[in-house]
């Protein structure tokens, strides 16, 4: 779901009106929401000029980095190869994504930039994917591309996960996502909304790998790089849970790991109906179960330091589709008892704690025009 991969699902759910099945045999949790009359958290605006930001992280020198989805681009592959289903497909591609970087003033660098870039087709508001996701092993970057390979328009780079390399400036290819996709089908993909190249959107580094969600198949996948100073780095991929098999077309987009394991809450079809959308738990062996149900279209999943999870929802209003200014953060126990952290946010896609455990959000993340996308802190108080 990238294009804004978010978007770009909203756009395919909305025209071909896809079910969400129903929940498992004993019914979980359902989020509640608390009396409250205005959220707990203040919201600043930490950084702008951001071209569709998506998933973003601390490095561990204490700045901000953000992935971006770009500007897309006119290279078309129709007959070429396999498209994207009408009226999301055909594509278009180019190279304007990038990594930013910004420092604890909020002052934005380009750390990478020409990375691949596409958009949907005219008739589905041409919205974008780029890099979607970025993540840390050590000092070393990786980041996940979603707009990439020959079905988005790109055919000289697949849908892939990348490292950069600072003392050379470049980025190395270290797994083809793609391939995997088109070689290890999931159980139950959706024919009517499908992405041959995928839709990649959330990434965590745990223990040295990499776990990428897909939404569009519907899966988590472990990534372990290997030769790490070779020019022609490779990787291992396996994947974890198809997630397709026990839940459907559900668009899992968010994902996060704590003490074991991994959290994953779904973007969910749309029209948009509130509170029908699930946080699933995850073993490290694929064993899914849904912890909680009651959520709306979420984007976003991260722990405090006290183990607290923190829900974004990129809107929350019952409509065809995402409704500006109706982007939330809420603090859910496993109880399903909500609290309200933020609210009024515009089309949000990510978010992430810093060093000051604060909350940073990536803001008007799709939907918007270039340089309009911005990064949200949002403080919250000391208990």
């Amino acid at each position: 779901m990238n294009a804004t991969r978010l978007r770009k699902l909203l756009v395919w759910a909305v025209a071909i009106g896809l079910i969400v099945p129903a929940s498992l045999v004993v019914a979980p949790p359902r989020a509640r929401a608390l009396p409250q009359s205005e959220p707990i958290g203040k919201i600043s605006i930490f950084a702008t000029g951001l071209n569709n930001p998506r998933g973003l992280h601390f490095g561990p020198d204490g700045q901000l980095y953000v992935a971006e989805g770009g500007l897309g681009g006119k290279q078309s592959t129709v007959g070429r190869c396999q498209q994207v289903p009408s009226p999301i497909g055909p594509y278009t591609g180019g190279f304007s994504a990038r990594i930013s970087r910004i420092d604890r003033h909020g002052k934005r660098v380009t750390l990478i930039d020409h990375l691949p870039s596409s958009q949907t087709s005219p008739a589905s508001g041409g919205e974008i994917s780029g890099v979607s996701d970025l993540s840390f092993i050590g000092h070393t970057l990786y980041g996940l591309l979603a707009g990439a390979g020959c079905s988005h328009g790109v055919p000289q780079v697949p849908n892939a996960i990348f490292r950069f390399e600072p003392e050379r400036h470049r980025v190395v290819y270290i797994a083809n996502l793609s391939h995997f996709l088109q070689t290890h089908p999931v159980k139950h993909p959706e024919p009517e909304d499908f992405e041959p190249d995928g839709t990649w959107y959330s990434m965590v580094a745990v223990d040295g790998s990499l776990y990428a969600l897909e939404p569009n198949h519907g899966e988590l996948d472990r990534i372990t790089p290997r030769w790490q100073h070779d020019r022609h780095a490779g990787s291992e991929i396996q994947r974890v849970a198809d997630i397709s098999a026990s839940q459907g077309h559900i668009v899992p987009t968010a994902v996060a790991f704590r003490r074991g394991l991994f959290y994953v809450a779904n973007l969910g079809t749309f029209p948009v109906h509130v509170g029908t959308e699930k946080l699933l738990v995850i073993t490290p062996r694929g064993h899914v179960r849904v912890l909680m149900s009651g959520l709306t279209a979420v984007v976003g999943l991260a722990f405090d330091w006290r183990g607290r999870l923190y829900v974004l929802e990129t809107t929350t209003a019952n409509n065809a589709g995402p409704v500006p200014g109706t982007g939330v953060i809420v603090r859910v126990s496993e109880r399903g008892r909500q609290v309200l952290v933020a609210s009024g946010l515009s089309f949000p896609t990510a978010m992430t704690f810093g060093p000051d455990g604060d909350l940073y959000v990536s803001n008007k993340g799709y939907g918007y025009a270039p340089g309009q996308g911005e990064i949200l802190r949002i403080h919250l108080p000391e208990h």
